[in-house]
């Protein structure tokens, strides 16, 4: 039997319908796929073994949970993934503005309306994606919005006094009765807006204008806050933190690998740009490592956090950057360069706080940086470490590269030329080709030209050879050379 089909509470009772907490709803759910080796929070990398087994934890002992940690963490997009542990339809009081439980109504309206229909009352179904309401917490949030008030016009119409509970309107928690509720950045809720969630935490009850209605809500809460806000905005009022049974802290992505699975899965891209545009392996590390740099900055407020959210919006920019080049010269496909990366700039700009130094610098010539030290940081995976410091430099391996660039006048790569004239630029410095050949020897062909690309970004950045900005591009050329 479809158990949609059923349509009166009697219907219900016979085929055996039993009412359970949310939280029994969630726990029992995630037992099943415990039990079966199915990931719960699929689509969520690099918390494996830190944030989800804690949080999983919190959801078998029936926690309301508070995530804690820097932007752009996936505290709500952990949340919403918790929809997916609901049952996938429930039962409700046809007309319920709080989703009574038919066989267990707790608003005045459902108890009423079963005492009139009894078996025959009608109910209908919600799906599990009906049920999660999320609220982001902002100074002018009021006491009516979240709880509710009384409403003059219902107790003019119905000529009830204001002490009566049905003249209320209910706010968004008791509407979210049953249901996964998320208030985003709680510190910045009102010291006495927290507070009126003490006894719907603890106890269900809900107080409106002095006047004291007994709901026996059936919420999971689910609270998220930066640790910053606890100093810079506001604070978790202690009580309230005292009711929240699990706080589970967050983190960025500690490897570049799982960094870029996150862009990657998050990276809103058509066909055309994935056809139009190739990206390099040693591009998409380069990309992460600009924030990994940017999180250690002395530049960056490391308390305000450098949220995912800048290496996919940035990773969307580069591809805009190569495609458009791509339309300019009319090419059908191109490959990414490091000049590209100038393209991500307003991305970077727009996702750090900088300190009152990197305010003296600039945002521009920060990202710039950050881009930079990202090369540095990541050539010695790649090619021998370059030394600033040899007792013999004619023994270095960059030797051959250096001396061809003191032997010519400069290397042009600019920003809008065809991938032609970009390879045969850096095809007409041979040493390149045999350093590669020596220590990258697999690199592929669609690889090759921004491979060596990175090596002369690599020597400008550990002093060996000058890079300058011109109005169409870069030039290199020999460090001495003015």
């Amino acid at each position: 039997m479809n158990i949609q089909s059923i349509r009166t509470l009697g219907e219900l009772k016979q085929a055996g319908y039993v009412s359970k907490s949310i939280k029994d709803e969630l726990r029992n759910n995630l037992r099943e796929k415990i039990k079966s080796g199915t990931p719960a929070f699929d689509g969520v990398h690099g918390f494996e073994n830190t944030v989800i087994p804690e949080l999983e934890r919190a959801i078998l002992s029936r926690h309301n949970i508070n995530l804690l940690g820097l932007r752009g963490q996936a505290k709500t997009r952990l949340a919403r993934k918790m929809v997916e542990l609901l049952d996938e339809f429930i039962p409700i009081v046809e007309g319920s503005e709080i989703n009574d439980d038919p066989l267990q109504p707790i608003s005045r309206y459902a108890q009423e309306t079963i005492a009139k229909h009894g078996d025959a009352t009608p109910i209908v179904w919600i799906h599990r994606s009906q049920r999660f309401f999320e609220k982001l917490a902002t100074p002018d949030v009021t006491v009516a919005d979240i709880i509710g008030d009384v409403d003059p016009i219902k107790a003019a119409t119905l000529k009830l006094s204001y002490a009566d509970d049905r003249v209320i309107h209910y706010g968004m928690i008791p509407r979210a009765n049953r249901c996964i509720f998320v208030i985003n950045e709680l510190p910045d809720l009102q010291a006495r807006i927290q507070v009126a969630l003490f006894n719907i935490l603890q106890e269900g009850d809900v107080q409106i204008r002095g006047y004291k209605v007994r709901l026996p809500l059936d919420i999971q809460f689910v609270f998220t806050a930066n640790p910053e806000d606890y100093t810079n905005r506001g604070s978790i009022v202690t009580p309230l933190k005292d009711r929240i049974g699990s706080q589970i802290l967050t983190h960025y992505p500690e490897t570049i690998a799982v960094a870029r699975k996150i862009t990657e899965q998050e990276a809103k891209l058509n066909t055309a740009q994935q056809e139009t545009v190739y990206v390099p392996s040693l591009a998409k590390d380069i990309l992460e490592q600009i924030s990994f740099e940017a999180r250690e900055s002395e530049y960056v407020d490391a308390k305000s956090g450098v949220s995912a959210r800048m290496s996919i919006t940035a990773y969307e920019n580069l591809i805009s950057t190569a495609e458009r080049r791509a339309l300019l010269s009319g090419s059908e496909r191109t490959t990414v360069r490091l000049a590209d990366f100038l393209g991500v700039i307003p991305a970077i700009t727009g996702k750090v706080e900088l300190v009152y130094e990197g305010e003296q610098e600039g945002a521009a010539k920060v990202a710039q940086q950050l881009i930079s030290d990202a090369v540095a940081r990541l050539f010695p995976l790649y090619f021998p470490k370059i030394e600033k410091l040899e007792k013999d430099p004619s023994k270095s391996p960059y030797a051959a590269i250096i001396e061809w660039f003191a032997q010519e006048p400069s290397l042009d790569l600019i920003d809008e030329s065809s991938d032609a004239d970009y390879q045969q630029e850096l095809d007409a410095v041979p040493p390149l080709d045999a350093l590669i050949k020596k220590y990258q020897p697999n690199v592929g062909s669609e690889d090759l030209h921004f491979l060596k690309e990175f090596v002369l970004w690599a020597l400008v950045e550990n002093k060996k050879l000058s890079k300058e900005r011109v109005v169409e591009g870069f030039q290199f050329s020999d460090l001495f050379v003015r």
